[in-house]
């Protein structure tokens, strides 16, 4: 199979497989603001309206602010801008400076300065469309698949999603891998019950003990709160599925990401590293949320599998949905691109993963998921809880390549 695909190509040196113009609020003060100027922009815009306030501890605010700048920054955006209430701790003209580091065009408007809402609408309008006026008139150039780093995320995960649907997408994850590009997967609670088998994958000692690291802060931070991680899973619904341990749902979990050695483990929202290889992330098990976190670590072209079902989209990378349910695949046509379920039928695995990998390409080129025709745009930045800001303080090990 050629592994290219056509992108745009961005002054940082990087390749997007979209050109959207990002609308992005500081606050939640400012996402319905941004929601109506990226709806009535028309289809280049995208918003990103999300839930944290005006005010956050000092972490919170940190990670909130590396997500912001990561999306923002992300290859598929060609230009930003960002919303502000006016009042909020985050400051945008700072993160207007950080995104504006990697070349692309990038704005800010005060809704308090412009004089209120109406004004701040108004003027918004005008700011996108100059944007994308100043980015629209790119073009595709031919890139190669090494240039991608591709995101994986499972939910509404039942017993076909271990056999079929995981395994079909971690091969994809490998053929990529093999051609020099970045695979990711993430829901650090989803580790747990498996975590010794990606720790015994791991590159070197140092990834290793980031990993264990990582998987023990999670599970600390949810004792504090009263919470046995291990005995409150597999959730209701999975059980439903046919799921019936944390042991089986994690194996099953940890498929999606192939058989590759895992390079190196990063924090929520942190830069992802390109030049090849499988790497995870730090991520809560909330699927908005961890998609989230890949994106604004750069991921352009997302996987979600589902067993059960899912609708779950984001508004920067297309997200193509892969079920290996039969059920599901004839019930949400049109929510599914990938039927794995033949795996079930006796299709072999390889086969699927080719078809897998060939739909990541497709997508990477220019072709629109079922999310994408849907704008199903969710999008949510996870919140440190007080209780995990302790845990979040002990140093975790480094392990970068």
């Amino acid at each position: 199979m050629d592994s290219t695909f056509t992108g745009y190509r961005r002054e940082n040196g990087r390749i997007g497989v979209r050109n959207h113009v990002a609308v992005v609020p500081t606050s939640v003060a400012g996402s319905s603001v941004a929601s109506r100027i990226a709806s009535e922009a028309g289809m280049q815009a995208r918003a990103t309206p999300h839930q944290m306030g005006t005010t956050q501890p000092d972490e919170t605010r940190a990670q909130t602010e590396r997500v912001l700048v990561g999306v923002a920054s992300n290859p598929n955006v060609g230009a930003a801008l960002l919303i502000e209430l006016g009042t909020e701790d985050v400051d945008a003209g700072a993160l207007a400076d950080r995104i504006a580091e990697t070349g692309k065009p990038v704005a800010t408007l005060s809704i308090r300065a412009a004089g209120g809402t109406r004004a701040a609408l108004r003027e918004g309008g005008s700011i996108v469309t100059d944007l994308a006026d100043e980015v629209g008139d790119s073009r595709r150039e031919e890139a190669d698949a090494s240039e991608l780093v591709f995101g994986v995320e499972c939910g509404g995960s039942d017993a076909t999603s271990g056999i079929a649907a995981n395994p079909a997408v971690g091969n994809a994850c490998d053929r990529l891998v093999e051609n020099g590009g970045t695979a990711c997967f993430s829901e650090t609670p989803e580790f747990i019950g498996a975590e010794h088998v990606l720790a015994e994958r791991a590159a070197n000692e140092r990834v290793r003990e980031r990993l264990l690291a990582f998987v023990e802060r999670r599970e600390s931070a949810a004792r504090l709160m009263g919470v046995d991680i291990r005995g409150a899973q597999p959730s209701p619904g999975n059980k439903e599925g046919g799921l019936t341990t944390i042991e089986e749902k994690s194996l099953g979990a940890i498929s999606k990401g192939g058989t590759s050695p895992v390079r190196g483990i990063v924090g929520y929202g942190e830069e992802l590293p390109t030049g090849g290889g499988l790497v995870l992330m730090d991520t809560p098990g909330y699927d908005v949320e961890s998609v989230v976190g890949k994106v604004a670590g750069g991921a352009q072209v997302i996987a979600f599998t589902t067993g059960r079902g899912s609708t779950t989209g984001n508004p920067i990378a297309p997200v193509i949905k892969v079920t290996g349910n039969p059920k599901t695949w004839s019930e949400m046509a049109n929510n599914m691109d990938v039927n794995a379920s033949t795996i079930i039928g006796g299709e072999s695995l390889s086969a699927v993963g080719e078809r897998t990998y060939g739909k990541l390409l497709s997508v990477a080129d220019g072709e629109r998921t079922e999310a994408e025709r849907r704008r199903l745009e969710e999008f949510a930045i996870n919140e440190i809880q007080p209780t995990e800001i302790a845990e979040l303080r002990s140093q975790v090990p480094e392990a970068r390549s």
